[in-house]
């Protein structure tokens, strides 16, 4: 069962009934007054605290203990790919629980609260979903800046949070820093900024010796994000043996790459190894389309692709009338590929249901679902603290692959474990006049070769 969507004006943008089977729970601790006035006011919304406020401390009605209520927090899951996505395979998790009967007996229902990837509304949401939808959990958050932003919230509730979406290392630092404090946060993917920096060294390492790749151009959009996989490529490039002819952290404002893509073909470089997310979708069209609107495309002479977020979404071949062909990127897991015990079923039941298939987030999302269940079955109890503990010894062999968590001594703790040979990486390559996002690397996860692009 799902609940309200609630968009960024507070009014739901689903029918829903209300709910207040939340408010009484005990472990759930009201945000100190001065802390949340001040962070609401900012966003307009100190008539919405007060209401809930009020709700919260007057409320005498008692949680419903046969029902395990999952609080999802989603960008924009009406307008959304990524957000939809989240939302469609939270729905197909919860439907998977119910059919098997629950969690430890109880009904499973789901509440969504739409973060539109801001991060006060992002808190003002988590909030709604702790203390008025009673979360028994919550799991999502797609920006790193909204998951930085509801760390204390999620640190205060006392509430598990499995983040899904969110790269940055800051939150895993922070159940380091103070582990008795923020250990209710988990991630369980994709892996952390740091980690995804260390996968693409993984692949440039083994693939560049098989495609023939001497030379790359290092380019990164100069967001906060990209400094994690910016500071592995500094310490760790020298050891890939590539030559780096070219590296540029560019402003977040270029949306003309044919100034830097100039600078690459005089460096002679085989390959632009990306880290880009906001600014891909330009980088791919100046790289094969430099010369549109003409009809026939002049690309640029060498290949493109990294960690490229635009790149990932199983449509991204259709809203770029092929430009992204032969580019390649890192990604937990398609529609093409099997890595996990759930990922057949998974995909089979959203395609079954949607008619498409999940963007990467979706499988995290569907996997946090499945994993929490698992760790509730196994410890016998809703209780947070006592899940911690089941949690940091889980492991789930999901759509993803393995699932699991680096331990509280871990520089990273609390984080998905990076696994090499479950790490895969893409190429959008063409099959019967379709797009297809083939698995090409590691070799034992591969549906098809790397193909370098014609024009090289």
């Amino acid at each position: 069962m799902t609940k309200a969507t609630r968009g960024t004006n507070g009014s739901d943008a689903s029918s829903s009934s209300g709910s207040s089977r939340g408010c009484a729970r005990g472990r759930r601790r009201f945000l100190q007054a001065t802390a949340v006035t001040g962070g609401l006011s900012l966003a307009g919304c100190v008539d919405t605290y007060n209401t809930v406020r009020d709700d919260v401390v007057g409320s005498t009605d008692e949680p419903d203990e046969d029902v395990v209520t999952i609080g999802l927090l989603a960008p924009d899951p009406e307008s959304d790919f990524v957000g939809q996505s989240m939302v469609r395979s939270a729905e197909i998790a919860v439907a998977d629980l119910e059919d098997d009967g629950g969690i430890d007996g109880k009904a499973v229902e789901l509440v969504v609260g739409n973060t539109a990837a801001n991060p006060l509304e992002a808190r003002r949401e988590y909030q709604r979903l702790v203390l008025e939808e009673g979360a028994d959990v919550t799991v999502g958050i797609f920006d790193s800046p909204s998951l930085v932003n509801v760390m204390d919230d999620i640190a205060e509730q006392e509430t598990i949070h499995l983040t899904a979406g969110a790269a940055t290392a800051d939150a895993s630092r922070l159940v380091v820093d103070d582990y008795d404090r923020y250990k209710y946060h988990f991630r369980v993917g994709p892996p952390n900024d740091y980690d995804l920096g260390q996968v693409q060294m993984d692949f440039l390492e083994d693939i560049a010796p098989e495609v023939g790749w001497d030379s790359i151009a290092l380019l990164a959009e100069d967001y906060d994000w990209t400094a994690g996989p910016w500071s592995v490529y500094q310490e760790q490039l020298g050891d890939t043996g590539v030559d780096v002819v070219l590296e540029e952290q560019y402003p977040p404002a270029v949306d003309d790459f044919s100034s830097l893509y100039d600078e690459v073909v005089e460096a002679d470089a085989d390959v632009v190894l990306a880290t880009m997310a906001h600014t891909g979708t330009d980088a791919v069209l100046d790289w094969a389309h430099p010369n549109r609107p003409a009809d026939t495309p002049e690309p640029y002479p060498f290949a493109f692709g990294g960690i490229h977020v635009p790149m990932q979404l199983p449509t991204y071949y259709d809203q770029t009338d092929g430009a992204c062909r032969y580019g390649f990127g890192q990604i937990s897991a398609t529609a093409e590929s099997e890595i996990g015990a759930l990922t057949d079923e998974f995909v089979t039941a959203y395609e079954s249901a949607h008619g498409d298939t999940p963007v990467y987030n979706g499988y995290h999302t569907y996997d946090g679902i499945r994993l929490f269940a698992q760790a509730v079955e196994q410890a016998g109890t809703l209780e947070s603290d006592t899940l911690v503990e089941t949690l940091e010894e889980a492991s789930l062999d999901g759509t993803v692959g393995t699932v699991e968590f680096y331990d509280r001594d871990h520089e990273f703790a609390h984080d998905f474990v990076y696994h090499e040979n479950e790490m895969l990486y893409f190429q959008w390559q063409e099959r019967d006049g379709e797009g297809v996002q083939e698995i090409v690397w590691p070799d034992e996860h591969a549906t098809a070769e790397f193909v370098s692009p014609e024009w090289i």
